[in-house]
Protein backbone atom coordinates (compact mmCIF):
# COMPACT_ATOMS: atom_id res chain seq x y z
CA UNK A 1 0.00 0.00 0.00
CA UNK A 2 1.32 3.26 -0.57
CA UNK A 3 1.98 5.78 1.67
CA UNK A 4 -0.01 9.13 2.06
CA UNK A 5 1.26 12.28 0.80
CA UNK A 6 1.06 13.43 4.97
CA UNK A 7 3.31 10.32 5.46
CA UNK A 8 5.77 11.35 3.38
CA UNK A 9 6.21 14.06 4.03
CA UNK A 10 6.57 13.52 7.86
CA UNK A 11 9.27 11.13 6.74
CA UNK A 12 10.86 13.74 4.67
CA UNK A 13 11.15 16.04 7.54
CA UNK A 14 12.76 14.08 9.79
CA UNK A 15 15.60 13.15 7.61
CA UNK A 16 16.43 16.26 6.66
CA UNK A 17 15.70 17.80 9.94
CA UNK A 18 13.66 20.90 8.09
CA UNK A 19 11.22 22.88 9.76
CA UNK A 20 7.35 22.31 8.44
CA UNK A 21 7.24 26.36 7.61
CA UNK A 22 10.23 25.88 6.13
CA UNK A 23 9.13 23.08 4.01
CA UNK A 24 6.10 24.26 2.90
CA UNK A 25 7.03 27.63 2.04
CA UNK A 26 10.34 25.63 -0.20
CA UNK A 27 8.14 23.00 -2.13
CA UNK A 28 4.63 24.58 -2.08
CA UNK A 29 5.10 28.47 -1.93
CA UNK A 30 2.85 27.70 1.66
CA UNK A 31 4.39 28.29 4.92
CA UNK A 32 0.93 26.46 6.27
CA UNK A 33 0.74 23.40 3.58
CA UNK A 34 1.66 21.00 6.57
CA UNK A 35 -0.28 22.19 8.92
CA UNK A 36 -2.86 22.09 6.84
CA UNK A 37 -2.55 18.29 5.69
CA UNK A 38 -2.24 17.15 8.89
CA UNK A 39 -5.56 19.03 9.56
CA UNK A 40 -7.40 17.30 6.84
CA UNK A 41 -6.60 19.31 3.70
CA UNK A 42 -6.86 17.82 0.64
CA UNK A 43 -3.96 18.97 -1.92
CA UNK A 44 -4.49 19.22 -5.67
CA UNK A 45 -2.12 17.29 -8.43
CA UNK A 46 -0.13 20.85 -8.88
CA UNK A 47 0.72 20.76 -5.10
CA UNK A 48 1.64 17.08 -5.03
CA UNK A 49 4.02 17.36 -7.93
CA UNK A 50 5.54 20.43 -6.36
CA UNK A 51 6.37 18.54 -3.09
CA UNK A 52 7.07 15.52 -4.79
CA UNK A 53 9.32 16.63 -7.03
CA UNK A 54 10.96 19.27 -4.18
CA UNK A 55 11.84 16.09 -2.21
CA UNK A 56 13.11 14.13 -4.93
CA UNK A 57 15.68 17.10 -5.92
CA UNK A 58 16.59 17.99 -2.57
CA UNK A 59 17.50 13.69 -1.91
CA UNK A 60 19.70 14.08 -4.92
CA UNK A 61 21.71 17.01 -3.92
CA UNK A 62 22.51 15.96 -0.33
CA UNK A 63 23.45 13.11 -2.02
CA UNK A 64 26.03 14.88 -3.85
CA UNK A 65 26.60 17.50 -1.01
CA UNK A 66 25.27 20.28 -2.86
CA UNK A 67 23.09 21.27 -0.06
CA UNK A 68 23.09 24.67 1.64
CA UNK A 69 20.98 26.42 4.83
CA UNK A 70 17.44 26.99 3.58
CA UNK A 71 15.05 29.51 6.14
CA UNK A 72 16.70 31.96 8.86
CA UNK A 73 19.74 31.30 11.10
CA UNK A 74 17.59 29.46 13.68
CA UNK A 75 16.66 26.55 11.54
CA UNK A 76 18.59 23.38 10.16
CA UNK A 77 17.19 22.82 7.15
CA UNK A 78 19.08 22.51 3.59
CA UNK A 79 18.68 23.56 0.09
CA UNK A 80 20.72 22.96 -2.97
CA UNK A 81 23.86 25.38 -4.05
CA UNK A 82 23.23 27.68 -6.90
CA UNK A 83 26.24 28.51 -9.24
CA UNK A 84 27.68 31.63 -8.39
CA UNK A 85 26.68 31.33 -4.24
CA UNK A 86 28.24 31.00 -1.16
CA UNK A 87 27.37 28.93 1.74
Amino acid sequence: MERSLLQRIEAFLKESAMPPSVFGRAAARDPCLVSDLRRGRAPGRAIIGRVEHFMSQWRADQRVGHVAPLGDRRTRAFWRLDAGSEA
